[in-house]
């Protein structure tokens, strides 16, 4: 198949839905094991491009214009190198890409990924699908054959007439007079201005640029239904419990620099709502001050999860994926890892921190529910948050999750930012907000689940109208995570990698945040202000006096016609459809909590033995024993020594408890500093999961016969995020084991496959 040979008056057809129709054409025959398809085309040009045509069907592709333009910068000097060298370097970016996109799914080879069609269409009819991308979701169709061939004659009237040079077009950051983006320079500009000088008529010049941009986002075809006489302001629910719904979402302390991380928690515990860790770990110094973040993340690295972190949380959050770049881990360069951030991420000062894309202790949901399980033993008193990504199907998953004793899950969009997202992760993966969170909505009603979980949103929130259409659509609260930065002096400039962001926000130069950092508390405590400020005059236009009461209203809302022909043939019904929800089932939670139906007696009973010598740091001995249905031993009473004294505040004045039998899942994890556990038996999964001191032992039965180095004594993913501690088993632990340790030492007769990987310390 090929597009080389175009001519005046023969409009291409674009190779993607060529080679899918070919494709499942051959498939429907019975031909297409017989057959190559060889794609020879100039619409390849980065990773995204070749895993589009792979994934549906394409043997190999020839990305002829490509070469071709990177000859022609050869010639003009614009790039240096030997043509066959240039060719080979893009090869191998081309590779990389790819290889990086089907990790995401957690593929290894082209050939599994060849016609797999892991892709979700957003705006393309069924026509379309039926033909080119049969299987594939489009959940709000859009685009037919006749606007693709309405597009095609404009870039061929403007493609064959004579032209200026070749416009960049602005795909990817700001051009003037290309594509428009959210974050505008004159969108950062007003609203830094607002913030900085206290004015509010300035953010509603910031908001109005928002609102009335060109469609950019599926909300904004949504328009609220206005009362002709709004209430009165006086009698919309005050500030202070629209603002306890706001989170600033989670930036870990090594993206953002110290002055940055410490104005977001201090702004949001001012006014009563909640700042986000990120992955990163916090300084303990901050811990109850005003400048300890309320929720903690638990991320894939694990970096900086101790039991002290993990007790000093008001919510607990998982984050199975990011919004920005979903199916990736997070990566800190090197030269962001200075002595603070490798000392709270437990690492070496300059080397390259990443997190691996999946959680290795979650590969079912029912492993998930033993991870929030793990975390509201450590921390009774915290909620559980999940975050998700929107995408299809994410209904199903947040079903799941509820029904794994989550308390809040969040639906994250692909509009959210990050500083350490590669280019097609940005533009290609991830999904609207508005459409996870109306499925999300929808199934957990379904399935009369709304009423036991909070659902949170995030992903480019930036006004008072976003936090409207957000809690009509389902929300009761809402996530601000780049719009916080830029009150605080980010503008925007997409070098948050390369450690010389030039406000200082996104730094660990010292220099520049000395000389150039400019952000106050204040700032920040303006911008959640003002939004909530808005979001009371909205609910006042609206008719509805409280945003609980406008949660799921989706009869507010009325669907716009859009901008272009490809915008009209958008289907937004299915957002806004509720019709086989029964009118009495919950539009939002209903319990303070979400409790998990095991309630850990056998922790109960380990804290009630060793509660006064926590309290008189006096050290003590039990013994019990133990059974397959006791999980997250250990976590329990490692709270409580870390709430009283931190990490390793018992380690000279040990509680040793002696065991007898099967220990369940998650055998002392999190064990803190001064906890040693001794168990004659075997265990399963997770043993000392996020350890960060103590002392681990475990033995076979006296009067066993097997060789301890032929038989396994403990299960899958041990030591995983341990920051410290030991951990001795006479017999072979299970795959994973001590991924991502950096403290723990350990003594173990095997191990299966991926010992050790990501680890940053300690000795195996």
């Amino acid at each position: 198949l090929t597009d080389r040979h175009i001519a005046p008056g023969k409009l291409p057809v674009h190779a993607s839905l060529a080679v899918g129709a070919v494709h499942h054409r051959l498939t429907e025959k019975g031909l297409r094991c017989d057959s190559n398809i060889l794609v020879e085309t100039a619409t390849a040009r980065d990773p995204h491009h070749f895993a589009v045509l792979i994934g549906f069907g394409a043997s190999a592709v020839y990305p002829f214009l490509a070469y071709e333009v990177l000859g022609d910068l050869i010639r003009t000097g614009e790039v240096l190198g030997d043509l066959y060298e240039v060719f080979k370097n893009y090869r191998k970016g081309i590779t990389k890409g790819l290889l990086k996109i089907l990790s995401k799914m957690g593929i290894s080879t082209i050939a599994s990924y060849r016609g797999a069609q892991l892709f979700e269409a957003i705006g393309l009819s069924e026509e379309i699908c039926d033909l080119s991308f049969r299987g594939v979701p489009s959940r709000i169709k859009g685009a037919r054959f006749v606007d693709l061939e309405a597009e095609q004659k404009l870039l061929a009237a403007e493609a064959w007439s004579a032209r200026k040079p070749i416009q960049q077009g602005g795909l990817l950051k700001y051009v003037h007079g290309g594509e428009y983006h959210a974050y505008n320079p004159d969108v950062v500009a007003t609203l830094q201005a607002a913030v900085q000088q206290g004015d509010y008529s300035k953010f509603k010049e910031y908001t109005a640029l928002v609102d009335k941009r060109p469609v950019s986002m599926i909300r904004d075809l949504f328009k609220v239904k206005t009362l002709d006489t709004p209430l009165s302001i006086d009698q919309i629910e005050p500030l202070e419990s629209i603002l306890k719904r706001f989170d600033s979402a989670g930036i870990s302390l090594g993206a953002l620099s110290p002055e940055a991380h410490e104005a977001l928690a201090e702004a949001m515990n001012r006014l009563g709502a909640r700042s986000n860790s990120g992955e990163g770990g916090e300084d303990p110094a901050r811990y109850g001050t005003i400048k300890s973040s309320k929720i903690k993340q638990v991320a894939t690295g694990r970096f900086g999860v101790t039991p002290e972190y993990l007790v000093n949380a008001e919510v607990l959050q998982i984050k199975v994926a990011q919004g920005a770049k979903p199916g990736e881990g997070g990566q800190l360069p090197g030269g962001k890892v200075n002595g603070l951030i490798a000392k709270l991420r437990y690492a070496v000062p300059g080397v390259t921190l990443i997190s691996p894309p999946p959680h290795h202790d979650i590969y079912s949901i029912e492993d998930l529910s033993q991870l929030i399980f793990d975390l509201k033993q450590v921390n009774p008193k915290a909620l559980v948050s999940v975050k998700l990504v929107a995408e299809a199907g994410v209904g199903t998953i947040a079903a799941g999750v509820a029904k794994a004793y989550a308390d809040l899950i969040t639906i994250s969009g692909y509009d959210g930012g990050t500083g350490a997202s590669p280019l097609t992760s940005i533009k290609y993966a991830g999904a609207p907000w508005e459409l996870g969170l109306a499925e999300t909505h929808q199934t957990l009603r379904g399935n009369d689940l709304r009423g036991k979980v909070r659902v949170q949103t995030d992903g480019g929130l930036k006004t008072g109208l976003d936090v409207i259409k957000a809690a009509i659509l389902g929300a009761e609260s809402f996530g601000f995570g780049t719009a916080p930065m830029i009150a605080l002096g980010c503008k925007y400039l997409r070098i948050c990698h390369l450690n010389n962001c030039a406000t200082g926000v996104a730094t660990q130069n010292e220099s520049l945040r000395k000389n150039h950092y400019i952000g106050t508390v204040d700032m920040v405590v303006n911008f959640f202000t003002y939004v909530a400020e808005e979001t009371r005059e909205w609910l006042a236009r609206l008719g509805v006096r409280t945003l609980e009461e406008l949660i799921g209203r989706t009869d507010l809302l009325e669907i716009l016609q859009g901008e272009t022909a490809k915008q009209h043939h958008l289907d937004l019904t299915p957002l806004l459809g509720s019709d086989h929800i029964p009118a009495d089932k919950p539009q939002f939670c209903q319990v303070e909590r979400n409790p998990p139906f095991d309630k850990g007696l056998l922790a109960e009973k380990m804290v009630d033995m060793a509660t006064s010598a926590i309290n008189d740091l006096s050290g003590a001995e039990f013994a019990l024993d133990i059974c397959n249905c006791d999980r997250s031993i250990g976590a329990r009473i490692s709270g409580e020594i870390a709430r009283a004294h931190g990490n390793q505040g018992m380690a000279k004045a040990p509680i040793t408890f002696r065991f007898k039998g099967t220990a369940g899942q998650s055998f002392g994890v999190w064990n803190a500093g001064g906890l040693n556990l001794y168990l004659e038996g075997d265990a399963n999964d997770y043993v000392g999961k996020g350890m960060t001191g103590g002392k681990l032992v475990i033995v076979p039965p006296a009067g066993s016969v097997y060789k301890t180095q032929d038989s396994a004594i403990i299960g899958n993913t041990c030591l995983y995020g341990a920051t410290g501690g030991k951990l001795f088993a006479a017999g072979t632990a299970g795959e994973r084991f001590a991924v991502r340790n950096s403290g723990a030492h350990t003594v173990v007769e095997g191990t299966g496959d991926h010992c050790c990987e990501y680890m940053t310390g300690g000795f195996v």
